[in-house]
């Protein structure tokens, strides 16, 4: 049964690149989930292409990890492992780290009632928004913080490697006490980087991913790793 998603048609980019970009965001979003075949003709058909930017869209897809090529079945939605899911949270804790303690130098007053609102937000979308409503809301927080570091490379690696394992967050964000917990680590996060104390935001920060790292590695192995 083919996921329900559908064509973002933008007539500014080639068609090929509104293929990729709708076929990465079903990805990122689990519209397409991990593991699942990737039949040419159908998404063909169901986008109303033809195969030639399908196939142009997996080899992108392929070059980003978000698809891989299994012998005698073609492409399909890549599992994420234990290795890739660390690899990536070790480099955004580093990055993320140095992002506070720009934003902690840098922030204007304007700046520090964005992050509370976003912070506020998240706390409001959680009693009552979807899944994906509640990712990009956390998602927001973080970028409230990147930005404010005034680096915009900074914020454009960040964000990529955020995107890797968007997917994986809907999992932990259905259970209600996770829910929870992210918004006591948002407002912990908030506070310190109001008071400009960077070691203890870093620290913050570390455990915010941390947790979130358990969260996400107990959904691929509930036996492997309890809560």
């Amino acid at each position: 049964m083919m996921s329900e998603f559908s064509v973002d048609m933008d007539e500014y980019l080639p068609l090929r690149d509104v293929v990729f970009n709708t076929l990465r965001k079903a990805i990122l979003k689990g519209e397409l989930k991990p593991g699942e075949r990737l039949m040419e003709i159908a998404l063909a058909d169901k986008l109303g292409v033809s195969r030639t930017p399908i196939r142009e869209a997996m080899r992108k897809l392929e070059l980003e990890g978000l698809v891989v090529m299994v012998p005698r079945k073609g492409a399909q939605v890549a599992n994420i492992t234990e290795k890739d899911l660390n690899d990536v949270l070790e480099v955004r804790i580093a990055l993320e780290n140095m992002a506070i303690e720009k934003a902690c130098a840098r922030m204007t007053q304007e700046d520090i009632q964005e992050l509370e609102h976003a912070a506020e937000d998240f706390n409001r979308i959680i009693t009552g928004g979807s899944l994906v409503e509640m990712a990009e809301a956390d998602e927001e927080f973080h970028e409230r913080i990147y930005r404010a570091s005034g680096n915009d490379r900074l914020m454009q690696v960040l964000s990529n490697l955020r995107e890797q394992i968007y997917r994986y967050r809907i999992e932990y964000l259905k259970d209600e006490t996770t829910r929870q917990q992210l918004v006591g680590e948002h407002t912990m996060m908030t506070r310190a980087i109001r008071d400009r104390d960077v070691k203890k935001a870093q620290e913050l920060s570390f455990e915010h991913l941390e947790n979130q790292r358990k969260a996400i590695m107990h959904s691929i192995h509930p036996d492997r790793h309890p809560r």
